[in-house]
């Protein structure tokens, strides 16, 4: 239940040309708070609730817990989250032995590009890709749930 993964900034959408797979993505959250968030989902044809814990130091790995719902259930309980849903579209992009997700935001984010990889470890080396840029694992500015309350065109 420890999610370890770093985020980094993207620098083109050169990505777009190597992704295998893409979804449509609308989140938010029942509670923002970034001890404890609890995040709805609605991914493809797919309903989520995810709780996320603090995250260590760095910012890498947390507790985080997540359990399938119906689309039903997801398009019930999203309108009861907090203001700022997050809309954006994920990319799969295979790099090494990883899968990159690449998300551009859209509505009060466009313009903002972010590529997530989950690993087993911590230390463990990833392979980057010409288009990866600046690391932005830990700096809260680019969590989703600060995106929701503090829109990238605000900036």
């Amino acid at each position: 239940m420890i999610e370890i993964e770093r985020k980094f900034l993207v620098t083109s959408t050169a990505f777009l040309v190597e992704s295998y797979e893409k979804h449509a993505i609308s989140q938010g959250y029942l509670n923002s708070n970034p001890e404890r968030t609890v995040r709805i989902r609605i991914k493809g044809n797919k309903g989520f609730i995810t709780i996320k814990g603090i995250g260590n130091t760095n910012g890498a790995s947390r507790l985080e817990w997540e359990k399938e719902i119906s689309l039903v259930e997801a398009k019930l309980l999203l309108p009861l989250c907090e203001k700022g849903i997050i809309e954006k579209t994920r990319y799969e992009v295979k790099s090494g032995n990883h899968i990159i997700e690449v998300d551009i935001f859209h509505g009060e984010n466009e313009g903002l590009i972010l590529a997530e990889i989950e690993l087993k470890d911590e230390n463990e080396v990833i392979v980057k890709p010409i288009w990866l840029g600046e690391e932005v694992t830990g700096n809260k500015l680019y969590y989703n749930s600060y995106l929701s309350l503090n829109p990238f065109k605000n900036w």
